[in-house]
């Protein structure tokens, strides 16, 4: 039976805005208005969505990077939001992240051998030579050469780049890592050599993954769970194969309708939705959803529906299965 290696639970991040003109009201902009899913250990966790629905924000908020409102955020069996910030430097080396932009995410004067050596020079008892041995290793597991070490960031490719920084992240052989849009900013023949260098990595250390990207073909690619999420919440949940062969929920049915496919047989009538996301600041009320949905009732205007299990693990957050 496989373990949990991070559960997290109702987690929420609102964001407070100025006050209006004669309001003595404090608006918020509700980035994650509870968010549940676990991630096993060996898994990729793929998370889905639009932009602007808070799937890099989920991510950030696992790093405490931004923290939550409330919530919380069981890592290796500890809530990580109680601790304090100096025990929270001990979780981040079995916790690290991989940046969308390779390029900004890496400092322009430093060398590659000097950037993938910081996390080692601040969380190891390593001597120089030990860091520079290591060093080595890294960049050829992330199928570059150690010569590479001497080079500065413009000196790469994107995909080289991104490659970089993947080695940075394994630096302090963590357990859970979060790539936020990992590849999106890569040419489509660069991403595929990344995502399989990702799923070798995975087989090879024993990583976890937690896999954000707005791109379902990319998420269907490297995900084992896949979550959809819509305005701050997960709206539906389960494996791959039964996310992708039987989409229930109307927003998830509406998002793969629209994700191209080479054979013809698994082409499906294109769900146009009408309308724009609504603001995170102003959310509808009820299911959060409705006022684009085509099956929409009187009860999802005024009722928000839970996540529930409808089978096999798959959950739906929507009125038409949880009656």
């Amino acid at each position: 039976m496989k373990m949990p290696l991070l559960e997290v639970k109702d987690l929420k991040v609102h964001f407070p805005t100025d006050k209006e003109f004669l309001s003595k009201e404090e608006s918020v902009v509700k980035a994650i208005d509870g968010v549940n899913f676990t991630i096993y250990e060996n898994e990729t966790f793929g998370l889905v969505g639009e932009s602007g629905c808070g799937k890099s924000t989920t991510g950030k908020a696992i790093l405490r990077l931004i923290e939550p409102v409330i919530g919380e955020v069981i890592f290796k069996g500890k809530d990580i939001n109680k601790i304090s910030r100096q025990e929270m430097r001990k979780v981040y080396k079995d916790m690290q992240l991989i940046f969308q932009d390779p390029y900004a995410s890496l400092n322009p004067r430093m060398t590659v051998g000097k950037l993938i050596e910081e996390p080692l020079i601040v969380n190891s008892n390593l001597t120089p030579n030990e860091r520079k041995e290591r060093v080595a290793e890294l960049l050829e597991v992330v199928g570059l050469n150690a010569y590479h070490a001497s080079r500065y960031p413009h000196e790469f490719s994107g995909g080289q780049r991104q490659r970089v920084g993947i080695a940075r992240a394994l630096a302090l052989n963590p357990k859970l890592i979060i790539a936020d849009e990992a590849v999106s900013a890569l040419d489509v023949s660069i991403q595929s050599q990344v995502l399989n260098l990702l799923r070798k990595l995975q087989r090879e250390f024993g990583l976890t993954y937690l896999f954000i990207s707005h791109d379902l073909s990319v998420v269907k690619h490297i995900s084992d769970r896949i979550g959809v999420m819509y305005l701050g919440r997960i709206i539906e949940q389960g494996t791959k194969h039964s996310l992708y062969e039987k989409p229930l929920h109307p927003y998830t049915q509406a998002l793969f309708s629209a994700s191209p496919s080479i054979k013809a047989e698994n082409r499906k009538e294109r769900i146009v939705l009408k309308g724009d996301m609504p603001s995170p600041a102003n959310p509808p009320k009820g299911c959060a959803f409705h006022p684009r949905c085509f099956a929409a009732t009187s009860k999802c205007k005024t009722v928000q529906p839970e996540l529930r299990d409808v089978g096999d693990g798959h959950y739906v957050a929507c009125h038409l299965y949880n009656e």
